[in-house]
């Protein structure tokens, strides 16, 4: 008994994979915690919302404290360009599943900025993604595979099954900005497509995403070419798919290049992030600690995103940029 006990985490990828075999299944979509560092994946309306084209490189590893972690990477790459008012972005994601379940996702984004008056604009984002998913059935690990003495010595029951399915999904995007305030919203799957790998049908669900964020300077800074000033930034994030329903409630804290933040997600982890901003490297790190019934031995989620912003001209056309903040 406690050799099985030892290895149950072994069992967790296969029991996850096997449930799959159901005729209708529920996806969703890997979570990042670092929402604003990772703009594209969030909302595509925040395709070229900075002056200059960026990098945004993000890491995530969720639960290594079990053998079936998530680990998921994204890159991107944005830039405004005036001549047809609006960013353009691409973004690849790769969401790794205990080692089993891999899904890739390229992604092209148009975003257009409309300036409504002196003070307020919005900007109308859409994404075109080729997704593909694969499992690789050789590294799933069943109950009929254990001998209670030697642990893991036969072959499983279950025939091999999975392979690779891919296809086109659909999203978009809108974000209505000020000086110290954004709102937006974002539907993801819009065509929910079928994702399905073993049998039946297995469609993305549509995942809709509302945030909104405030700045709030406290001090000011010490001249115009300096950003030294101290600045909270209370936020909020909904995001619902499927069965699952997520509140976010967090706050950040500026003072000059370096960043402090807390967030809770509803029933799920308390996050602390830190962060350093450079105006052309921006570094952060998070950690959930999670308060689930999972607890803190899931090992949580570690969190990294690196953001590099080019330098460029200045524009002579007069550009407004999203408040977002930078994690």
């Amino acid at each position: 008994m406690s050799y099985l006990k030892k290895n149950i985490n072994h069992l967790l990828a296969g029991l996850f994979i096997y449930s799959m075999q159901i005729s209708y299944v529920v996806a969703q979509d890997a979570e990042f915690t670092q929402f604003y560092a990772n703009p594209l994946y969030l909302n595509p309306a925040l395709a070229g919302t900075k002056k200059c084209p960026r990098i945004n490189i993000n890491y995530r590893n969720q639960w290594p404290g079990l053998s079936a972690t998530f680990i998921t990477t994204s890159a991107s790459y944005d830039q405004y360009v005036p001549a047809i008012s609006g960013g353009l972005g691409l973004m690849v994601v790769s969401d790794r599943e205990a080692k089993t379940l891999s899904t890739t996702r390229m992604s092209g984004i148009y975003a257009y900025q409309l300036q409504v008056d002196r003070k307020f604009s919005i900007r109308i984002g859409i994404e075109a993604t080729f997704f593909q998913k694969s499992l690789d059935w050789s590294k799933l690990t069943f109950g009929d595979m254990i001998d209670s003495r030697r642990g893991f010595v036969y072959d499983s029951g279950d025939l091999p099954r999975g392979g690779t399915k891919s296809g086109m999904d659909f999203s978009g995007g809108i974000v209505g900005f000020s000086e110290n305030f954004f709102i937006g919203g974002a539907v993801h799957h819009i065509t929910q497509p079928d994702e399905s790998l073993i049998k039946g049908k297995s469609p993305i669900p549509i995942k809709l995403t509302a945030h909104a964020g405030a700045v709030i300077p406290l001090t000011e800074p010490s001249s115009k070419s300096k950003n030294d000033g101290l600045s909270l930034s209370p936020n909020i994030l909904y995001r619902s798919q499927g069965p699952s329903n997520q509140l976010n409630m967090g706050l950040y804290i500026n003072k000059g290049p370096l960043v402090g933040g807390v967030w809770y997600r509803n029933s799920d982890a308390f996050i602390l992030l830190v962060g350093i901003k450079t105006g052309v490297i921006n570094i952060g790190y998070s950690y959930d600690a999670t308060i689930s019934r999972l607890t803190l031995a899931s090992g949580g989620a570690h969190e990294v995103s690196i953001n590099y912003t080019f330098k460029c001209r200045t524009r002579k056309r007069t550009f407004r940029s999203v408040t977002c903040p930078e994690f």
